[in-house]
C-alpha cells in the first residue's frame, strides 16, 4: 500500500513539474493545478501542505530526474565528455517537447521568483547546484581520462557549462530548430577553458 502511495505521489508531481514548467508558480493557479493533477484543494493541501509545497517537491523531483539521466548517459556514453554532450542535447530535446521556453525548469524559476517566495527560491538555487556538482563529477572523471586539462579548476568548468547550458536553450527559444545543438556542444569542449594548454 504504501509502495503504491509512492508512485501516486511521484505521478502527481510529474503532472505538476509538466505543468508549472509550461506556466510557472505564478502563471499556475489552483484551478488549473487541481484539474492537472486530477486533486482536490482540500487533498492537494493535505498531502503537499499547499500549492507552494508541491511545487517545492516538483523542484526536487525535476532535479532528480536530472541527477538520474546524468547518471544514465554516463553508464551509456564511452567517455565523460560524451555523457555530458548527451545529456545537454537529451535535456534540450526534453525541454523542446516539455515547455514551449525549452528554459530549463530552475533556471526559470530562478528567474522568476523573488523573495516573497524566498523558500522556493533558495529550493531553485540549491537544486541548480546539485546539477551543477554532477557536472563536476564528470569534469573530474574527464580530467582524470586525460579528455580536459587536469590543471583547470573543476568547479569553475562546471560552472561554464552551467552558463553555457543556460544560455544556449534561451538561444534555442529565439532560433528553434536552425540552432545546431550537437555541433555546438561539440565546440564548446574543444575551446578554452576545457582544452589543454599550448605552452
Amino acid at each position: 500500500m504504501g509502495k503504491n502511495s509512492k508512485f501516486d505521489r511521484e505521478e502527481v508531481i510529474d503532472k505538476a513539474i509538466n505543468l508549472y514548467w509550461n506556466s510557472g508558480f505564478h502563471g499556475t493557479s489552483m484551478r488549473t493545478l487541481q484539474n492537472e493533477i486530477d486533486m482536490r484543494p482540500g487533498s492537494i493541501y493535505a498531502t503537499f501542505g499547499s500549492k507552494e509545497g508541491l511545487f517545492k517537491e516538483a523542484l526536487i523531483r525535476y532535479t532528480q530526474l536530472g541527477r538520474e539521466q546524468l547518471t544514465e548517459c554516463r553508464r551509456k556514453a564511452d567517455s565523460p565528455v560524451n555523457a555530458l554532450k548527451s545529456f545537454m542535447i537529451e535535456r534540450v530535446k526534453l525541454a523542446q517537447k516539455a515547455s514551449p521556453t525549452c528554459m530549463c525548469l530552475l533556471v526559470k524559476s530562478v528567474a522568476e521568483l523573488t523573495d516573497n517566495n524566498a523558500e522556493l527560491l533558495a529550493q531553485a538555487r540549491e537544486s541548480l547546484k546539485t546539477m551543477e556538482s554532477g557536472f563536476e563529477e564528470l569534469i573530474i572523471a574527464a580530467q582524470a581520462a586525460g579528455e580536459i586539462d587536469k590543471t583547470k579548476d573543476s568547479q569553475n568548468l562546471a560552472r561554464h557549462i552551467q552558463i553555457y547550458f543556460s544560455g544556449i536553450r534561451s538561444y534555442i527559444r529565439v532560433y528553434g530548430d536552425t540552432v545546431p545543438i550537437a555541433e555546438m556542444f561539440d565546440d564548446l569542449f574543444q575551446h578554452h577553458p576545457f582544452t589543454y594548454s599550448s605552452h
